[in-house]
């Protein structure tokens, strides 16, 4: 079973996200938008297949990553959310909440060994 296919963000804490957005786009040149920057690529040796990776400041004061204490989170792409989410089960690995749906979508939150929080994402193709 397939598991991870590349990495689907990453999403980190700052004191003023907006300002942090601003600065990326002014000095390293990201095509920014509300929710922060979106890269797309083109998935393996398909080259018709687009995927993208989103980069996304959070405020400091975000709750979104809990339970982590961590001041990050990562997204991973997946092949097949509730497969993976079944085996993760049997594995003992902690499930954060449940999958939910979204037009673009699927995603779970699990926690790590140590307890970083980490996002799943089934990208609907």
């Amino acid at each position: 079973m397939k598991k991870v296919t590349g990495i689907g963000g990453i999403f980190f804490k700052c004191k003023d996200p907006k300002k942090m957005t601003e600065w990326y786009q002014k000095h390293l040149g990201l095509d920014t938008n509300p929710y922060g920057a979106t890269f797309e690529w083109y998935e393996g040796e398909d080259h018709s297949k687009k995927a993208q990776t989103q980069w996304s400041p959070f405020a400091e004061t975000t709750k979104y990553f809990e339970p982590s204490a961590k001041d990050f989170m990562i997204n991973y792409r997946v092949a097949d959310l509730e497969a993976l989410v079944e085996e993760l089960k049997k594995e003992g690995v902690t499930i954060v909440d449940k999958i939910e749906t979204y037009d673009y979508g699927k995603f779970v939150h699990i926690l790590d060994a140590e307890g970083n929080k980490i996002e799943l994402w089934e990208p609907k193709d």
